[in-house]
């Protein structure tokens, strides 16, 4: 998944961006609202992390501006704690709100938390024809038999998991799986793709390639 994290602090983002990393999210990093205005410009993102005190400007108006065209969920950070600061932020359009300081695994559940309701779910697991894929636990179970996944590979299931029967070409995959700075090309994805399907072959999912067009996962697979 591909996160946009707002936040001025530099060490604390770094941090941030770290942590979601050990756990394959791609992470962009804007220290400032236009640079926030710059990202989401040129990239699709699945979350956005919001710092609530920028250098120009207020993180809460920046989402109230922005709700209407943005339907990427929303977790505002801010060391701002009262309750009014809460319902305010929520009230403009935030998904969930987090105090700082906080710890990075209650973090990390609520990001996983946002995206399930924001899918239409109140569980990790995510039903793919005969299989079951627990992006958490990083695993796909079809049956009996269970496989366990990489990090990257857990990602570039989930993409295709969310976006089900769609066609999805390589930059595509590249914007969700990569940030800005990464230095890859569009044969990584063949890599990646190639390596999952490996992984996966015989669990009742198969990712199908539509020539000239990217990728598109199949649940009917036997």
């Amino acid at each position: 998944m591909r996160y946009l994290l707002v936040e001025d602090n530099l060490e604390l983002a770094e941090a941030i961006a770290s942590r979601l990393a050990m756990d394959g999210h791609a992470v962009d990093h804007a220290a400032s609202l236009a640079e926030a205005e710059d990202c989401l410009a040129t990239a699709d993102y699945d979350l956005i992390l919001l710092d609530v005190m920028l250098p120009d400007g207020d993180g809460r108006a920046f989402l109230k501006r922005s709700r209407d065209r943005l339907e990427v969920p929303v977790i505002v950070l801010t060391a701002r704690s009262r309750v009014s600061d809460r319902v305010d932020a929520l009230d403009e359009g935030a998904d969930d709100y987090l105090t700082k300081p906080f710890d990075f695994s209650e973090l990390e559940a609520r990001c996983r938390a946002v995206l399930r309701r924001r899918g239409g779910s109140a569980r990790n697991e995510i039903a793919l024809g005969a299989a079951v894929f627990d992006p958490m636990a990083g695993t796909l179970c079809c049956g009996s038999s269970t496989v366990e996944l990489r990090n990257r590979e857990i990602r570039l299931l989930e993409v295709f998991a969310r976006h089900p029967g769609q066609i999805l070409s390589k930059g595509q995959l590249m914007d969700r799986l990569f940030s800005h700075d990464a230095e890859v090309t569009e044969n990584a994805i063949e890599v990646y793709v190639g390596r999952l399907r490996r992984r996966i072959e015989g669990k009742g999912v198969r990712i199908e390639t539509v020539r000239g067009l990217g990728y598109r996962m199949d649940t009917t697979a036997p």
